[in-house]
């Protein structure tokens, strides 16, 4: 089997209104989606996602269409797409970095690989270590009447944990914080999440004055610059710290373990592919450290890659930190044809072959820019 073709597809995909995400970085209105599609010369297609926010990825639909008509196609057309770890390493030795537009392609040749085996990707990496991946529901840095309304939709959707997003101004954190926790109640976990936006000073007096709310873990709460700020954080604080921004590749979770600066990584397909994410989980698992997948707000074609990932991955600790594979909960659109088995609290894969999907052609050509 050879690679013919590479097609893709630029997006844009709005929010749902009530659902626009406020984090220290800014807001996220607009999902800049870019699908792409591998073709073969045995008729066998694979379906990638490229998920890939401007103001977080420093990549977008039209960076990633760039990059992979210039340089990754030309380095893959005519090769084996069945032989995934030679061909990542190949688009690493074309481009450096733009991990989000790799993670697309890479994907794809999951997809096609389950395809030709007639299997779901997650048995191709080893079959289940879990019935279903548990999930948790993000809420976004809005006012704190609005964030308690909103909490309590996750809660009535089955949710048993979430997290808010702090790191902008400390009182209206706290307020918001505050009001999820007494609209919640004590029995539904709560983390919070900064996205870099403390000083070490700040978030290590501010995750002092959280954990009056019971929080489960504080995630990325300082620069992911400095790894000897967030392990400075780590040991003055008595909440798990998660590690999101400071962690991309296989290096950098060495060097987080050894600085001793998380308890948690949060790994992602979209930052290189599921091949590297399953190495980094593999070394937090050596590391007696945990992991979750985290979340860039994907459609379905990531988020199915992330189910198949954390259904396969003993590493990945679910069970204790839930995974945020919850893209779909934010539009009003699904762009496949059968909405992925989502519910709140819980996700499980397509027993289809490769990913388990398709997309849903009338609906893509709808919101089709460029």
């Amino acid at each position: 089997m050879k690679i013919t073709h590479i097609e893709t597809i630029p997006v844009e995909l709005p929010l749902t209104p009530r659902r626009i995400m406020r984090t220290s970085w800014g807001v996220h209105r607009t999902s800049p989606f870019l699908f792409v599609k591998i073709h073969t010369d045995e008729g066998i297609v694979g379906l990638g996602e490229v998920s890939c926010t401007p103001i977080w990825s420093g990549e977008d639909n039209r960076t990633a269409a760039h990059f992979i008509a210039e340089n990754l196609a030309p380095a893959l057309v005519g090769e084996n797409p069945t032989e995934i770890e030679r061909l990542t390493r190949k688009m690493n030795t074309v481009l450096a970095g733009n991990p989000f537009t790799k993670s697309g392609l890479e994907m794809a040749l999951w997809d096609i690989l389950g395809k030709t085996a007639g299997l779901p990707v997650y048995r191709l990496l080893g079959g289940p270590v879990r019935e279903f991946v548990p999930t948790k529901y993000s809420l976004s840095g809005m006012e704190p009447e609005k964030a308690a309304e909103l909490a309590l939709w996750a809660v009535a959707e089955g949710f048993r944990a979430m997290k808010v997003k702090v790191g902008m101004e400390p009182e209206q954190d706290v307020a918001r914080v505050k009001a999820v926790r007494e609209a919640i109640g004590p029995d539904i976990r709560l983390g919070v999440d900064a996205n870099t936006g403390w000083s070490p000073r700040v978030a290590i007096q501010m995750i002092r004055r959280l954990t009056e709310f019971d929080i489960f873990f504080a995630e990325q709460p300082v620069s992911a610059s400095n790894l000897a700020w967030l392990a400075d954080v780590r040991r003055q604080v008595t909440v798990p710290i998660m590690a999101d921004e400071s962690i991309y590749t296989l290096q950098d979770a060495i060097a987080i373990v050894r600085a001793e600066a998380a308890d948690i990584l949060s790994v992602y397909v979209g930052k290189g592919g599921i091949g590297p994410a399953r190495k980094i989980a593999a070394v937090a698992e050596g590391a007696g450290i945990t992991c979750t997948v985290g979340s860039n707000l994907e459609a379905g074609v990531a988020s199915a890659a992330m189910i198949h990932l954390a259904m396969a991955t003993p590493g990945i600790g679910a069970e204790e930190f839930p995974c945020d594979i919850i893209g779909p909960f934010y539009y009003d659109t699904c762009l496949l044809k059968e909405p992925l088995p989502l519910v709140g609290g819980q996700a499980r894969p397509f027993e289809r072959p490769g990913l388990g999907v398709e997309l849903d052609e009338e609906k893509i050509a709808r919101i089709r820019v460029g």
